[in-house]
């Protein structure tokens, strides 16, 4: 059985800095572009310290890691506090929404657990860190992309900026040779199992980097319809594509797969509810019939090779085994349960170990809500494609995520690309009034086919408004135009 690594513990980890010159320059960029720039361009030295910069790099202080993402989140944080409010007064497009407030329910779930079930001085430091880099992080995406602009501008860069990663990843299957690790902190030869080199690139570990590449190949397919960018479009798939192949992972490959056909079944949209029960269906269906639980379908899933799927289904079935253990507030080592599993690559189950029942099922509500929230949105423009397109890419890619998740969890810089997937659901969908409490302003901006128009709002009857029918929600989003 292989030994804990030592990060695994608190206390553990490297005790001197890292940081190399180069990597210094870019950080300081990061900085003064962050606190310079117009709000729009605010993501594109995020995304550059995330895709150029290994998390290991970092300024060791008094016991406390500065990890340069988490310096240049802290900019972020000053930059977003100290910039003026939007028209409506409020620090975030749309206000605090529903998926904002369940996100942050599970962050602070598996804060406070951690520290009561600890006790200690070290997870009172690792938690704030944990803070610093998780509800910190979300805030300033979320602050920074605001509208189907930022989305558009958003994916361009990462377009470009994968390409650097693809070619070194690519690089580790010809050369044996990560080109990132003359930075340090990053191995320098990749990992070889069952005789295949896993490629990590820029992440800590290669199935991180290929899931969070296979997860927005989706959102690259609204630049190639919506955006006007078909090259980039296509540099940003091909990069992706590249880095997903040479991970060698088959959670890469099935969270490829999964977004892929979501992307494909596009005519199936307004039949969602019935995709939805059909799968539910499916799943008792095997589960009445299986001689084993139905998660166990995981551990025959073998994509790439020497996978460790078993590993994954045994993960789930500790996970149910031991309720008992993490329900309350989480469970302090999991490595009892059983061989490896302290190696909780479960999304899902790491958030449960952490957090207990209150994080693991906010968790699943801010997925839940993320989908409630493009189903609502596409139900109102419902006939105009374009908006109809952006919005279910989201949804394919935010698919790919609840697939990828069952093999990982992103415990590395990863945690920022999830996070811009879901405040692009909030930025797209928060030009609706209709989705914003059904409070509609006097003057509502509404945003269709990429152009701005206003619309008036309607008189107010002395009596409480009925909620929207989809109907006359689709005559305030687009006035003059006939109804479908």
């Amino acid at each position: 059985m292989p030994e804990m690594p030592t990060n695994y513990k608190y206390g553990g980890g490297a005790n001197a800095s890292l940081l190399h010159p180069v990597i210094a320059v870019l950080m300081l960029l990061a900085i003064i572009c962050i606190l310079v720039l117009p709000r729009k361009y605010v993501t594109l030295p995020l995304l550059w310290t995330v895709l150029l910069v290994p998390v290991s790099q970092q300024v060791y202080l008094a016991g406390v890691h500065l990890y340069v993402l988490r310096i240049v989140i802290l900019f972020g944080i000053i930059r977003v506090f100290t910039s003026r409010r939007g028209p409506d007064g409020r620090l975030l497009p749309g206000g605090l929404n529903s998926i904002d407030t369940a996100f942050l329910v599970c962050m602070f779930a598996q804060t406070i657990s951690v520290v009561l079930l600890f006790r200690e001085w070290q997870a009172v430091i690792n938690q704030v860190s944990f803070i610093w880099d998780w509800v910190g992080g979300y805030l300033v995406v979320r602050w920074a992309v605001q509208d189907e602009q930022d989305v558009y501008r958003s994916l361009k860069y990462l377009a470009v900026l994968l390409v650097p990663v693809a070619v070194a990843m690519a690089v580790e299957q010809l050369r044996m040779f990560n080109l990132f690790s003359v930075f340090g902190g990053i191995p320098a030869v990749p990992e070889v199992r069952f005789g295949k080199i896993r490629s990590a690139g820029v992440f800590e570990h290669p199935i991180i980097a290929g899931t969070i590449s296979a997860v927005i190949v989706p959102l690259f397919f609204i630049l190639w319809k919506n955006g006007k960018s078909k090259f980039l479009s296509s540099i940003g798939i091909l990069s992706a594509t590249i880095m997903m192949w040479t991970a060698n992972s088959s959670t890469c490959l099935f969270a490829y797969m999964a977004g892929i056909f979501a992307v494909s079944i596009w005519r199936l949209r307004k039949s969602m509810r019935m995709v939805r029960w059909g799968i539910a269906l499916g799943l008792i269906g095997l589960d009445m019939v299986m001689k084993a639980p139905v998660w166990f379908l995981i551990s025959r899933v073998d994509l790439a090779g020497g996978s460790s799927s078993y590993h994954r289904a045994e993960l789930i079935n500790e996970f149910v085994n031991h309720f008992r253990d993490w329900w309350l507030i989480g469970v302090s080592n999991s490595a009892a349960w059983g061989l490896d599993m302290w190696d909780v690559q479960n999304q899902y189950v790491n958030v449960g170990e952490a957090g207990g029942l209150l994080a693991f099922v906010f968790l699943i509500v801010l997925i839940s809500r993320a989908f409630g929230r493009i189903g609502d949105a596409r139900k109102i423009v419902d006939g105009d494609k374009p908006q109809e397109w952006v919005l279910w890419c989201l949804g394919a890619s935010l698919f790919a995520n609840v697939v990828a998740f069952f093999g990982v969890n992103y415990f590395d810089q990863s945690r920022i690309l999830w996070f811009l997937s879901i405040a692009m659901i909030s930025a797209v969908t928060a030009s609706l009034p209709q989705l914003q409490d059904a409070k509609v302003p006097a003057t509502s901006v509404v945003s269709v086919n990429n152009e701005v128009s206003f619309a008036p709002a309607p008189q107010v009857s002395p009596v409480a408004p009925k909620p929207f029918s989809p109907t006359k929600a689709r005559q305030l989003a687009r006035p003059g135009q006939p109804v479908h």
